[in-house]
């Protein structure tokens, strides 16, 4: 995962599913998610929430922190920011599903929900067929 300003490539660590054959889902709150507005390089300040299924591989909690804390020195709209960790957390762990709701505070009198979703192929064709 690259920090985009600083060029770090910032690794999320995984470990080995305890119980791959099973459905679990992973719930996580992030309530002080920092980022900088690109127009402006004031501060954004979000809550996100991380659901996921994992397949093979669980996400480690303290490589995601270091992770998303990478982005208090990061210009993006709410969009690009919300989309970027996303895909950066599919690629790390390629879970079965994997959604973000990133609830910002308010900015110039408007609150910002992002909410962005993955699934696997896999779980694409079984929720087809049930």
């Amino acid at each position: 995962m690259k920090n985009t300003n600083k060029k770090e490539i910032l690794q999320i660590e995984t470990f080995p599913n305890p119980f791959p054959k099973r459905d679990t889902n992973i719930e996580m709150e992030c309530p002080e998610f920092t980022c900088l507005c690109p127009k402006t390089g004031q501060p954004d300040f979000a809550t996100l929430n991380i659901s996921y299924i994992p397949d093979k591989l669980c996400l480690e909690l303290k490589s995601l922190k270091i992770y998303l804390v990478s982005y208090r020195n990061e210009g993006g709209f709410h969009e690009k920011v919300t989309n970027t960790i996303l895909d950066d957390l599919v690629a790390a762990c390629k879970p079965r599903m994997l959604k973000i709701v990133a609830d910002f505070n308010v900015r110039g009198g408007i609150y910002t929900t992002v909410t962005v979703e993955y699934l696997s192929k896999s779980k694409k064709s079984k929720s087809k067929k049930g």
